[in-house]
């Protein structure tokens, strides 16, 4: 059967989504990818794929006509959520505290900072349960926690002479599979950030995926990336 424009353009995505994940090189991407902008059935976009799961799911099949969301760093949420916490709270009083790379969020974690800081990263965590309360709380100090944009965060907490707030937030939407995070607290004469923002290697794998994508695109004679990947990088 022939493939659409559409099919063609679902596949890229999920071979960008795969880039983003690391389950592909650069070299097997701008392959694959130039293989899909030629395709002209189905059966010469399905082994692009065979190998590669769609977000969260098995490989959606190439008729579907649902499009492949760009998830980015929240692909894959299912695998990320149950297991033991490595960490239910953090403390630091005249110094500071991380928790960022693979670490496993307990379902209420809480954070204390007293003429101290610290910082909370989510990009790569997993989290204990599907429903996930971070506290922060802090005296004339910071916390700051940084959670990749598909991750659904709600902030509410409270400034008393200092602020509880979000700040910079990357293209990116909720993902409905994702782990929800309610941050909560205070700050007094100090300040709790939030911020949304996907990781360097991320946004360096995005960066190298659309310049293939522009270089196979010309190869294939084709017009350059739709505006929504473009505005996504």
């Amino acid at each position: 059967m022939r493939a659409s424009d559409t099919e063609r353009e679902r596949i890229a995505e999920l071979l960008r989504e795969a880039v983003a994940e690391g389950r592909l090189d650069m070299d097997e991407f701008d392959q694959r990818l130039e293989t899909a902008y030629k395709a002209r059935t189905h059966g010469e976009l399905e082994p692009l794929v065979h190998d590669l799961p769609a977000p969260g799911s098995a490989v959606a099949p190439v008729g579907s006509t649902a499009p492949a969301p760009l998830r980015g760093s929240a692909a894959n949420w299912p695998a990320r959520i149950g297991g033991t916490a490595t960490s239910k709270g953090a403390f630091a009083l005249w110094g500071g505290f991380n928790r960022k790379g693979r670490w496993t969020v307990g379902r209420m974690f809480t954070a204390f900072a007293m003429w101290g800081g610290g910082e909370i990263d989510l990009r790569e965590a997993n989290f204990e349960d599907r429903e996930t309360v971070i506290r922060c709380i802090t005296i004339m100090g910071g916390i700051h926690v940084t959670a990749p944009p598909e991750l659904n965060v709600e902030v509410r907490g409270i400034g008393i002479m200092g602020g509880f707030g979000e700040g910079s937030n990357e293209e990116g939407e909720p993902a409905p599979e994702a782990p929800r995070v309610r941050i909560t607290g205070f700050a007094l004469m100090g300040g709790v950030g939030v911020d949304r923002k996907r990781t360097k290697a991320e946004r360096r794998r995005l960066k190298e995926a659309r310049e293939a994508e522009l270089e196979a695109r010309s190869r294939s004679g084709l017009e350059g990336p739709r505006d929504g990947f473009r505005k996504e990088l």
